[in-house]
């Protein structure tokens, strides 16, 4: 199990590079153009895939030398495996259709949460942490894209779908860091909501509101699962 999570891992690095990348969905690929939607955070926020991917390797190469029989490390295989499989073919999925990168990159959340929940906690810096940023980015990543396509094919507003939203994503990450108050889950979420804060700007102040409250939010959690 340890050298398929690094095969995983290496290959879910890799992706952007022996594919045709991915840099968001294009207007034209729902029937309701989306054209800078309020929901999705500002370009630069996608930076922290860098960090993420070469922490999932660290991790894997770390678990594959060092913890190969641990049993907290064990624990979280089989779900980080998955994740990392589909998270290995979403590129491509992505860039030909919204709908089904949508259903897979909820795929790839539930199965993060699931290993981080599952991981133990004796490696903070190298089980734990890893898993929470990638886990924390799904989380706001796959709400983002389930707004998309719920302004994209027409069933309600962008400024709605915005809303609706991060609305239950604040609710979901807040839930999910009582069940396992991970830094790096917090950091990464609260690091999206700082980017949708950026995105709408003056545009929409109610939404960089709640955005900007919840980042505080994941701020003091963050704080709180450091202590």
């Amino acid at each position: 199990m340890p050298i398929l999570v690094l095969a995983a891992a290496l290959a879910f690095t890799l992706s952007p590079l022996v594919s045709d990348g991915f840099n968001g969905f294009t207007a034209d690929q729902f029937p309701v153009p989306q054209d800078e939607p309020p929901v999705q955070p500002a370009g630069y926020a996608f930076s922290i895939w860098g960090l993420i991917y070469l922490w999932l390797i660290v991790h894997a190469g770390y678990g594959l030398a060092r913890r190969r029989a641990d049993p907290s490390w064990q624990a979280a295989r089989p779900m980080l495996l998955a994740s990392l499989a589909v998270g290995a073919v979403w590129i491509p999925v992505a860039n030909a259709s919204p709908l089904w990168a949508t259903l897979l990159i909820w795929v790839m959340l539930l199965t993060a949460l699931a290993a981080l929940i599952r991981a133990g906690r004796d490696d903070r810096w190298l089980l734990e942490t890893p898993l929470g940023l990638y886990a924390g980015w799904l989380t706001a990543a796959s709400f983002v894209s389930l707004a998309l396509v719920a302004a994209g094919w027409g069933f309600v507003s962008e400024t709605v779908a915005a809303w609706a939203a991060l609305f239950v994503a604040l609710a979901v990450a807040t839930a999910i860091m009582r069940v396992r108050p991970a830094p790096g889950y917090a950091a990464a979420f609260g690091w999206a909501l700082i980017g949708v804060a950026v995105q709408n700007g003056g545009t929409h102040p109610g939404l960089t509101i709640l955005a900007l409250a919840g980042a505080v939010a994941m701020a003091w959690l963050w704080v709180r699962a450091v202590r």
